[in-house]
């Protein structure tokens, strides 16, 4: 059913080999994709009403389409016109037509210009709040009975990535936070939230594994030169040339020695102000990734509904709840469409001008989508085509591949999250390992049905 693994990062030894039938998953959320293609897109373009309806009946019934390989007249094939529709829906809460609520980290100079009635009524802040509350509850309570395969909690300052049990290689709910401060980390322990630094704890675990390597004779002796010379200098240089987990294992050296009462030990008060000097370096860097596992998310979920900070207290989003973002319906949630239109250019080349054609999708693209639009295209396109993918940065470290005890077999997950709501094909994609790391998908080509990706 499962297999054990070690605890491990995946390099780029470790990627799967660009040029595959299928592509990497990618966490990140994408904001535009770019196809290009020596076939035209047309089909893409101005669906019939019966269309339109039948592909959002099949995204509510989360139905199954399998296109050929090679579609003849993809004008005409009316399933594929269909099932376009169906990959283009999200499910978002809270919805304002005329507030765009993606991305929320860096908007405010988007948002200056837009009218914001809750910006000074507490009353109706405190009803968003609430309802917001329900629907954040609604996914969580889906997402742990695995009728929901992952969602987005978009804060103005950080962004949370919730995946059921199976995705991603593990076999509990996890939750990716992304940027972190020291401030929202440490309320998060007074919660009694227990989380890793995944990042941040892969380099501690190298350096220890380096260090417990056995030594020379020759080499011990100059091991012990060295840290004996690191305490006798002025702190003011140590503290430079040392890290605490450095400091800590040379006093441990010199406790072996018998030596450890001859030496001044740094007092705790200086041990604490580096080490918190320390931790404030991550902020708001890909390093700040924090990852929260198992029952701990349900406590996660409790803080975040009652964390005053998630919610701005001035600027344009002021007193407006964290954006959901869902491939599922969920309570509260509005139905909403990525926009998609195809250009037809002249692309000049050495024999002249020849047509270019290319298809352009932006909104808040999530990983599902981007699977299935490029399932549609390797049948629509007859193999061709190329894409330039625009990542949410601050999302795109949600690639990593945090330490893992088991992962469950394909079989299992496919059995498990079946009511997911997602195609079998692309479940299959979003349980992998990931590989991408702190990066995420930039380039993407297809010939002749096989992949080339660039991060």
């Amino acid at each position: 059913m499962f297999s054990k693994t070690s605890h491990r990062s995946f390099s780029e030894s470790d990627m799967p080999p660009s040029g595959s039938t299928e592509l990497p998953a990618d966490w990140s959320i994408k904001t535009r994709l770019l196809f290009t293609s020596p076939h035209p897109f047309a089909w893409a373009d101005h669906l019939k009403a019966q269309e339109e309806a039948q592909g959002v009946v099949q995204h509510c019934r989360a139905v199954e389409v399998t296109l050929p390989p090679g579609i003849q007249d993809p004008k005409l094939c009316t399933e594929l016109r269909c099932a376009f529709q169906q990959s283009l829906i999200y499910w978002l809460h809270p919805a304002f037509p005329w507030l765009s609520l993606f991305p929320r980290i860096g908007a405010d100079r988007k948002m200056s210009a837009k009218t914001s009635p809750w910006s000074n009524d507490e009353s109706l802040q405190h009803i968003l709040m609430s309802d917001w509350s329900v629907s954040f509850t609604s996914l969580y309570n889906l997402l742990k009975t695995k009728l929901c395969p992952y969602f987005y909690v978009c804060t103005y300052q950080f962004t949370i990535l919730f995946r059921a049990a199976g995705l991603a290689g593990n076999d509990v709910i996890t939750a990716l936070i992304s940027p972190t401060t020291r401030g929202i980390r440490e309320a998060m322990k007074n919660e009694g939230i227990e989380f890793s630094l995944p990042l941040v704890k892969e380099s501690g675990h190298e350096k220890k594994k380096a260090s417990g390597t056995s030594l020379g004779p020759g080499q011990y002796v100059m091991k012990i030169t060295f840290y004996v010379i690191q305490w006798l200098s002025p702190r003011c240089n140590r503290s430079k040339q040392v890290s605490d987990e450095d400091e800590e294992e040379s006093f441990s050296w010199l406790e072996e020695m018998g030596v450890q009462d001859k030496i001044k030990k740094p007092d705790i008060l200086s041990i604490k102000l580096r080490k918190e000097k320390h931790e404030v370096q991550v902020d708001h860097r890909p390093e700040s990734v924090v990852l929260v596992k198992g029952t701990n998310t349900l406590t996660l979920l409790n803080f975040l509904i009652n964390c005053k900070s998630l919610i701005a207290a001035s600027g344009p989003q002021a007193g407006l709840p964290p954006t959901l973002l869902s491939p599922i319906a969920f309570r509260g949630a509005t139905m909403q469409m990525l926009k998609a239109r195809s250009v037809n250019v002249k692309k000049q080349g050495v024999s002249g001008y020849k047509d270019q054609f290319s298809l352009e999708i932006t909104g808040p693209i999530m990983p599902h989508s981007l699977h299935s639009v490029t399932m549609l295209l390797r049948s629509s396109q007859s193999g061709s085509f190329s894409a330039g993918l625009y990542t949410h940065e601050p999302t795109a470290v949600f690639n990593i591949c945090p330490p893992v005890d088991r992962v469950l077999g394909k079989e299992t997950v496919r059995e498990e999250l079946a009511n997911c709501g997602l195609h079998p094909k692309t479940l299959d994609q979003l349980s992998q390992t990931p590989v991408l790391g702190k990066s995420s998908l930039r380039s993407v080509e297809m010939r002749d049905y096989v992949y080339n990706w660039r991060p």
